[in-house]
């Protein structure tokens, strides 16, 4: 489906219009959709109601955005605009509202990187709920309402909340929207539009792909293979292990090149149908969304404020979209798809020429990545073999026999970049699946190839630090993960190495690591303590896991059972429990001595104890180091900045 620019080039807005004032300018009586959204509006690849807004435009739809609606007040930003012709589009914005408002330790967060000015308290929690309701109570059942973005897509069967600490239904049952479209929705939302302005009615639509509806009891069939039936809301509500079987079922579909259409009963009289996803966009398919006439700034109507989450990726360039790595705590896959949508070099060099003729651009591409950002171009070589697949994970046990490695594309699509006049770097700030580009395959031209791709990585794509996700050191806790042996990150530190020294320079590899992840137990922080030790590791990416809708973490943290398996796993719940575990990652700190000591003895692991402290416990000498951040060395220790964050990040911590 190539979306084609419309021939009345003259109408079409620099920005899609925010007011009753600007669609005037624009001569237009009534507007074809209106789309409501929890961000602020940027006209920029990377926010969804800008792409879905653009491919509408694009189509030769009248389009208005309502960004940051007032729902507290009289309702005007819900009135202002009036009834379109087609339908409403509502969406939470580009982050679930709940992991937008609240910490894991569910405090709620001062800012919103999406917000001008990153002002807190600009939208609702759960947004998608509110804003419908809202919607309903005023155009009633006159104009259809359609739901999206992640929040509405991980939400859209029986989901675990961690906010409210409860299992909840379909977003559809709180939320009274005609239909839920979930995932990446270009496709979808023309398909929709371009139905209902044929004159179809929206409850006719019970087959559209990637969408979710509410239907009658009666229209649930017999399962068979192309319909699964899902244990019913009244079933998991009283059956944690219900609701584990259910969500294997979800997953898997969720990554089939052709999955089966999902039932699950809400109550006495209704089922959710959850149609499965498009294919894969094509590459014409993806780059006539990102050739679009985007602006790639905010809306003028914020008069220059700054938009934290816009600052960070206006000079970025995705190149994909997918990823299948299927890690347990991630929604990319359920979202996107496992399968990869890579745009063409022609588009990306179009993007980057675009980049570089902003005018704030001093010379670098600040990410020229994806989800994965080393997943560009890749499938399977035989994609029969993918037609019939069932894995969540391509990389995980071991990486698939049939998935082609070749990093050759993606290298050339950087040396495309960095030749354009203008670009003085390009940098890789996406987080790089090691364990895919050091895959050795046996065939010597490709394992050639990616070992270029590392060394290229890390001499021209570094900016000072690469930031790689172990996520963890021991192997029970990674393979719940899905996630590689820790041994491959040594293997890679020592190419990030020497690399360094051949190149002369000077970087840090900076890892990230999770505590209380499902299956992780207090003595495995403790082995993770004592590995980080020994590599001198002073860590500051890290994070104590949080439960979001959809993910196989998620579902263990509830359950107490791994889904596919149906074993028992240790979860650590309470705040006391994660802060027993969360303390090891800081042994360096006088502050944990005490406390890290006592429960090593209580485990009885005066080994660990004595590994991680082999000179004795030490006293007073870390107490310069943890005052002055200036002795910090640079190759391992935080600058000031960060040091200070992570410092006020414990220190709230350790208040609750």
């Amino acid at each position: 489906m190539a979306l084609p620019i419309s021939d009345n080039k003259k109408s079409a807005p620099a920005f899609l219009p925010t007011s009753a004032k600007e669609v005037e300018a624009l001569g237009w009586e009534q507007l074809d959709v209106i789309l409501f959204s929890g961000d602020a509006y940027v006209d920029h690849p990377s926010f969804g109601a800008a792409v879905l807004g653009r491919v509408l435009q694009a189509h030769g739809y009248k389009v208005a955005i309502v960004p940051q609606p007032n729902w507290r007040d009289d309702l005007r930003d819900f009135r202002k605009l009036g009834r379109p012709r087609l339908f409403f589009g509502v969406s939470a914005g580009a982050m679930d509202s709940m992991v937008n408002h609240y910490t894991a330790n569910r405090r709620r967060r001062s800012d919103d990187a999406y917000t001008p000015g990153g002002k807190a308290g600009m939208r609702p929690d759960y947004p998608t709920i509110v804003y419908t309701k809202i919607l309903r109570e005023l155009y009633g059942n006159t104009v259809p309402v359609v739901i999206g973005g992640i929040e509405a897509s991980m939400r859209r069967l029986s989901h675990y909340d961690y906010w409210q600490d409860a299992l909840r239904q379909s977003i559809l049952v709180d939320a009274p929207a005609d239909m839920l479209m979930y995932g990446m929705g270009e496709k979808g939302i023309v398909e929709l539009a371009d139905k209902l302005a044929s004159g179809a009615e929206i409850g006719d639509l019970k087959d559209l792909p990637q969408t979710a509806i509410l239907l009658s009891k009666d229209e649930m069939p017999v399962a068979d293979a192309d319909n699964i039936i899902l244990h019913s809301w009244r079933e998991v509500s009283k059956s944690k292990r219900c609701q584990a079987e259910n969500f294997k079922h979800i997953e898997q579909q969720s990554n089939r090149r052709h999955g089966a259409i999902l039932w699950q009963q809400t109550d006495d009289s209704r089922v959710v149908k959850v149609n499965p996803m498009y294919p894969p966009m094509t590459t014409n398919e993806i780059d006539a969304s990102f050739d679009l006439p985007y602006t790639r700034l905010p809306h003028p109507r914020y008069k220059g404020k700054t938009i934290p989450a816009y600052e960070m990726i206006k000079h970025s360039i995705n190149m994909h979209r997918g990823c299948f790595g299927g890690c347990s705590f991630c929604t990319i896959s359920a979202h996107q798809g496992k399968f990869i949508a890579s745009r063409s070099k022609e588009s990306i060099v179009k993007e980057a020429k675009a980049v570089i003729n902003m005018p704030d651009f001093k010379g670098y591409i600040s990410d020229l990545g994806g989800p994965s950002a080393n997943m560009y171009a890749m499938r399977g070589r035989d994609e029969r073999i993918c037609e019939k697949c069932l894995r969540p994970s391509c990389l995980h046990p071991k990486v698939c026999p049939n998935l082609n490695t070749d990093h050759s594309k993606l290298l050339d699509v950087y040396h495309a970049v960095d030749a354009l006049p203008g670009v003085k770097k390009s940098f890789v700030g996406s987080g790089v699946r090691y364990d895919l580009s050091m895959h050795r395959t046996g065939d010597k031209r490709i394992d050639n190839i990616n070992a270029r791709y590392n060394e290229e990585l890390i001499a021209r794509h570094v900016s000072g630090r690469l930031k790689v996700a172990p996520e963890h050191t021991e192997p029970q806790v990674l393979n719940m993960m899905r996630k590689p042996v820790f041994e491959l990150y040594y293997e890679f530190r020592d190419i990030f190495n020497r690399v360094n020294a051949k190149h002369g320079l000077n970087q840090q590899l900076i890892p990230y690591f999770i505590s209380s992840h499902p299956g992780c137990k207090e003595v495995d922080m403790a082995e993770l303590a004592v590995k980080t030790q020994r590599l001198n590791m002073h860590l500051e990416q890290v994070q104590d896991f949080t439960p979001t809708p959809m993910t196989l973490s998620t579902e263990i943290y509830y359950t107490g059972l791994h889904p596919y398996t149906g074993e028992k796993v240790y979860t650590a719940h309470n705040a006391e429990q994660k802060l027993a575990q969360r303390k090891y990652f800081f042994w360096y700190d006088k502050n944990y001595h005490r406390d890290i000591v006592n429960s090593l003895k209580s485990l009885h692991r005066e080994d660990l104890l004595a590994m991680l402290y082999p000179k004795g416990i030490p006293q007073a000498r870390n107490r310069n180091v943890m005052q002055n951040p200036q002795s910090f060395r640079h190759d391992d220790k935080l600058d000031k900045k960060s040091y200070r964050t992570d410092r006020q990040n414990r220190n709230r911590y350790n208040k609750k």
